[in-house]
């Protein structure tokens, strides 16, 4: 007979190995490879389906129309709304204010329709810990059923009692069942408890929002295998010390992928915020040395982002580079194009590089304003005022192309900019907002002299000695 050998496995990862071992071989995890019984295979067997299949154009739609949320951005993210059926996983570092927007959520879907009510059933809060964040943010309505059960079993048995046309469950690693060995929040449980809350999603036609935790390194905690099970992915972000909040759809069915979400957390909850440029914008339409606006995209969505720079005397051997919220890899190529290709000399010069309000641009496009405030601050300018920029800086000193010029210029018009450099390549035929004046620009001399309104021989008067 065939001896059969024991399997070793990561309760974190799910790593498998054929002995066992102290260190997991995948996650790195001390302590957390355990032995795993072998599952027997086993032939499935043929069941005479509750409905034949039909053609796909005889699918109804109507069970799976968008209902949105009643919160503007989210319904973006999620490309309209919520669909019946659904299972929508949001994911976010702890203190981001996952529970605050689900908990928003739930009262505003418990307040639009009252044929049936929302559930939301919280395994890390009790009911009364829950029940005052709700009247902080007016979340309070007779409508949200409240209930606090970390019990698989208990929690379908909530779900099928009350009929609930949205669940929510914060969170999906606090769940446990008796039917998987292992903890909460491990690779088996989290799989069997995602699958049988999936299961009866689809069959009950009610949408599940997931709240889920993340590592230390900003993935989602848990095995892959749960952003596979689910329909729409969320990641939640933000500072800690900042106001403003993302929201970003990393995997979704129902529509794309590449739309954001702004809110902004206050003393009373989140707030969504439609035109978030009051958060990046600080002094805009002002003249002050070292600044300039760029555009960024975030997805389809253009984003404004002030570029504040800050040049000054050196004490050190090796002056410092600081940033917030840009690439450093990026600002240290535009420093070296400044001065090889501008003549722009900052080598002994400490460089600090920041945004405003907490604002995240990681974007090539953003390569301009960068480049245009470093200079500004190395010969104490200004840039005009009412002058956008964005373009990627290549070693050559030359402005190339960018994705989305029309939707950046649409979004610099609406917010009272008249003046736009822009890379002279791929910006043939793109329409112009009637307010706004254009200028195209092919290498970053042109650009920075064009920022200032001289002529490019002037240049050199913002070249620091």
């Amino acid at each position: 007979m065939t001896r059969t050998r024991s399997q070793y496995a990561c309760t974190d990862c799910g790593w498998t190995t054929t002995k066992w071992v102290g260190r997991c071989g995948e996650c790195q995890t001390w302590g957390s490879v355990a032995e795993s019984s072998p599952a027997k295979a086993r032939l499935a067997v043929s069941v005479v389906p509750a409905s034949a299949a039909r053609p796909i154009a005889l699918v109804p739609l109507d069970d799976s129309r968008t209902r949105p949320t009643g919160v503007g951005e989210l319904d973006r993210v999620l490309g309209g709304g919520l669909i019946p059926g659904s299972a929508v996983l949001l994911a976010g570092e702890p203190g981001v204010g996952k529970s605050t927007l689900a908990l928003d959520v739930a009262a505003r879907a418990a307040r639009r329709d009252r044929s049936a009510p929302v559930l939301y059933l919280s395994g890390e809060e009790s009911a009364s810990q829950v029940r005052l964040r709700a009247e902080r943010i007016g979340a309070l309505e007779d409508n949200l059923l409240l209930a606090s059960e970390s019990d698989l079993g208990r929690i379908i048995g909530h779900i099928e009692q009350a009929g609930p046309a949205l669940t929510v469950i914060d969170s999906v690693q606090t769940v446990w069942t008796d039917q998987v060995d292992g903890t909460a929040g491990g690779v088996s449980q989290v799989r069997a408890v995602a699958a049988a809350l999936i299961s009866l999603a689809k069959s009950r036609n009610t949408p599940i929002v997931l709240i889920g935790h993340v590592t230390k390194d900003g993935s989602i905690a848990g095995p892959r295998v749960l952003e596979h099970l689910v329909d729409v992915v969320m990641q939640f972000e933000g500072e800690r010390h900042s106001r403003l909040r993302m929201l970003r759809a990393v995997k979704n069915r129902y529509g794309a992928t590449d739309e954001v979400g702004c809110f902004d957390l206050t003393d009373h909850g989140i707030v969504e915020l439609p035109d978030p440029s009051g958060l990046f914008l600080e002094g805009a339409g002002n003249a002050v040395s070292g600044t300039c606006v760029g555009i960024s995209l975030e997805g389809r969505r253009p984003m404004p982002t002030q570029v504040q720079a800050l040049v000054a005397p050196s004490a050190l051997a090796s002056p410092r580079r600081t940033n917030a919220g840009l690439d450093s890899s990026r600002i240290a190529m535009t420093l070296a194009v400044l001065q090889a290709r501008a003549g722009v000399n900052v080598a002994n010069q400490d460089v600090y590089v920041s945004t405003v309000g907490g604002a995240k641009a990681y974007e090539p496009a953003m390569d301009l304003p960068i480049a245009l405030a470093i200079c500004a601050a190395a010969g104490n300018t200004c840039v005009d005022p009412h002058t956008v920029a964005f373009g990627e800086v290549g070693l050559t000193g030359q402005v190339r192309a960018t994705a989305g010029i029309e939707r950046r210029l649409a979004e610099a018009a609406r917010l009272g900019f008249t003046r736009a450099i822009i890379p002279a390549h791929g910006s043939e035929g793109v329409r112009v907002p009637p307010t706004m004046r254009v200028i195209p620009v092919d290498n970053l001399l042109t650009a920075i002299a064009a920022g200032h309104n001289m002529d490019t021989t002037n240049v050199r008067a913002l070249r620091r000695p």
